[in-house]
């Protein structure tokens, strides 16, 4: 019974209507696919990196697609869990602790990018090592299937955790985090040019993941604040629009050089 209680919102009609008629819930969910474009461009390319080991670009292919619908099966069951687990003000706080720890990650290997750097070769090496030890009983295809799947349900978690934070309704969270993943995955290489020629996405981005650490931090006895999913939506395209025009006033500065 507790099982069906999690996900029997999926599986409400009268949900999905009000939901997919509404211009707020809308706004909610392109908040989600703008953070999900954002945060998961590292899975973008680590994914397509994993895929370049395969012979042939058929394999390619169907290597993706098949994490593809891997993913948003893991997104369905993950976020019914989640919503259950999100009413726990134990659970919130070591959510707004793991989020406010993400940003602060950021931030500080961004002030220290050579140890933040030594710390990547060192984790590579431990993998590759790693791998050349264990002998392969499935083919080269399906290892790179499950690399694909293993590592999506790795980068997924901040994004899930994030949305659930934004949003209560699994339904709006799943919408969200579907076509967030298909854009991400469709237009990555246009979302890491665009994140190339404006950089100050990035910390954007994660400036958004201390918003919603604080959010959740703000929700927990005995304040409750709860901020509504419109004002945060706003914030939300506030700071994309500033930071927009804040790379604009810079370029504009510097001249057309690149910083």
């Amino acid at each position: 019974m507790a099982i069906f209680k999690m996900y029997a919102p999926f599986f409400d009609l009268g949900n999905w209507a009000h939901v997919l008629t509404s211009g707020k819930d809308w706004m909610i969910i392109l908040t989600l696919i703008l953070m999900e474009c954002l945060l998961s461009v590292d899975n973008a390319v680590v994914l397509a990196a994993q895929t370049q080991m395969l012979p042939t670009k058929a394999e390619k292919e169907k290597s993706l697609l098949y994490g593809l619908w891997g993913a948003y099966l893991f997104r369905f069951i993950v976020i019914g869990i989640g919503t259950y687990l999100i009413h726990f003000w134990e659970i919130k706080l070591a959510g707004s602790i793991y989020l406010f720890y993400l940003a602060f990650k950021f931030f500080y290997d961004q002030r220290h990018p050579k140890q933040a750097a030594e710390r990547e070769k060192e984790k590579r090496e431990a993998a590759h090592h790693k791998g050349k030890k264990k002998k392969h009983v499935l083919s080269l295809f399906w290892r790179t299937v499950i690399s694909i799947e293993s590592m999506d349900i790795v980068f997924s978690i901040d994004s899930v955790l994030a949305a659930l934070a934004v949003s209560s309704n699994p339904v709006v969270v799943l919408i969200g985090g579907m076509i967030g993943i298909l854009c991400m995955r469709g237009v990555a290489e246009i979302i890491i040019k665009l994140m190339d020629i404006i950089p100050e996405l990035q910390p954007m981005a994660y400036l958004l993941i201390a918003i919603i650490a604080l959010k959740l931090l703000l929700a927990l006895p005995p304040l409750h604040f709860e901020l509504p999913n419109t004002v945060f939506a706003i914030i939300v395209f506030t700071i994309l629009i500033l930071t927009i025009l804040f790379h604009f006033w810079r370029v504009k500065r510097h001249g057309h050089k690149h910083i």
